[in-house]
């Protein structure tokens, strides 16, 4: 039940704020810095109102997690402050999410929401109380290199959440401790259950927190009533095969879903053009990427010049790549590459850095260059 709260080779933090969801994961990660000795402090964001989230009233499960972090911080005895961070929340990841469905673009709000109100605005609370580093219950890896502080994998590849602290900065990292990066979740669990924490069972999330029931596009009609605007779906030759009704219901590498019989070959969700409201399809090979270009590059890998990896999607394997300037070269041709989601670049369990995915470049456009 160690885990390491060290600020230097002989320094201890002494006091520790702890980022809390409610959930058994975090929750362990305040009970092992209780253990530390340290002076701990749960920290929870009230960040959406479930109910109005999925339209029940009386609906309130952020209100329950709220209620269960307090009752895992009664229960270890340290202190718990609730901050109401909705506003910045919704203007700053759920508003964006919805822009980025209307552009016919992928979001990963994830990312986001640890780019800005919990990176950002945790960060300076933890800093307000005197903290002398910022806890969570991510799945990764801090380890101390030769040049500071690195991010890497989980050492349990299944519950390994890098790909969405690819933002994270070297700031950032210095200040923050993962502990469970080195667990599986079954010890995470018994750790709560021996020491009666009412989490221990507690289901982990399986959506996007805000749209708890899966349902994304009711939620982007909502906010953005104009998502429901009808438009043509395309071959790649421009000629018309059918009609959808929003680019909402869409993705690229999507396949189910179109309605569009008798055709001599499966046909897939090949880019999504907003401006015309129109989803081109196209056969499988269509899908081929050479190439993706990046924005808003996060780079934590120093001098770095060896051979990489790049992840294209959260549960994508990595692939063979370079980087050259703000474009991510694949060294085999990749599918599924989507604009609005995160292409994250790794040496071996390291994390590099990545960006985000803007503009794809399929082998069949770079073969006839």
């Amino acid at each position: 039940m160690d885990a390491d709260f060290q600020l230097g080779p002989d320094l201890k933090a002494k006091r520790i704020v702890v980022a809390m969801s409610g959930g058994v994961d975090s929750s362990v990660v305040a009970a092992l810095a209780a253990r530390s000795g340290a002076e701990t402090i749960g920290v929870t964001l009230q960040l959406y109102d479930h109910g109005e989230a999925v339209g029940r009233t009386g609906s309130c499960c952020a209100g329950q997690d709220i209620r269960d972090a307090r009752a895992v911080c009664d229960r270890l005895g340290i202190a718990h402050y609730v901050f109401d961070h909705e506003s910045t929340f919704r203007n700053s990841v759920i508003d964006q999410f919805a822009s980025e469905y209307l552009a016919g673009r992928t979001p990963i709000p994830c990312v986001r929401c640890n780019m800005g109100v919990k990176f950002t605005d945790l960060f300076r609370l933890a800093r307000d109380l005197g903290a002398d580093c910022l806890a969570t219950g991510h799945y990764v890896r801090r380890v101390e290199g030769p040049d500071g502080a690195e991010l890497h994998r989980a050492a349990d590849p299944a519950r390994d959440q890098s790909y969405f602290l690819f933002a994270t900065t070297a700031q950032q990292l210095d200040y923050l401790r993962f502990p469970l990066g080195g667990m599986p979740k079954p010890e995470v669990r018994a750790i709560a259950a021996e020491l009666g924490l009412g989490v221990a069972a507690k289901p982990d999330s399986q959506d996007i927190c805000f749209v708890p029931d899966g349902d994304y596009a009711r939620l982007v009609k909502k906010l953005r009533p104009e998502a429901e605007s009808e438009g043509e779906i395309v071959d790649m030759a421009g000629r018309v095969l059918g009609r959808h009704k929003g680019l909402i219901h869409f993705t690229v590498g999507q396949r189910k879903g179109l309605e569009i019989g008798g055709q001599p070959e499966p046909l897939y969700v090949i880019r999504l053009e907003a401006e015309r409201q129109r989803v081109v399809v196209g056969p499988k090979r269509a899908l081929a990427v050479a190439a993706a270009r990046l924005s808003e590059i996060n780079w934590l890998g120093g001098g770095y010049a060896g051979e990489m990896t790049a992840k294209v999607r959260s549960l994508a394997k990595p692939v063979p790549a370079r980087l050259d300037g703000d474009r991510v070269i694949f060294v085999h041709p990749e599918y599924g590459v989507s604009p609005g989601q995160a292409a994250v670049l790794y040496a071996g369990d390291r994390v590099l850095g990545g960006g985000w995915i803007e503009e794809t470049e399929a082998v069949e456009v770079m073969a006839a260059a």
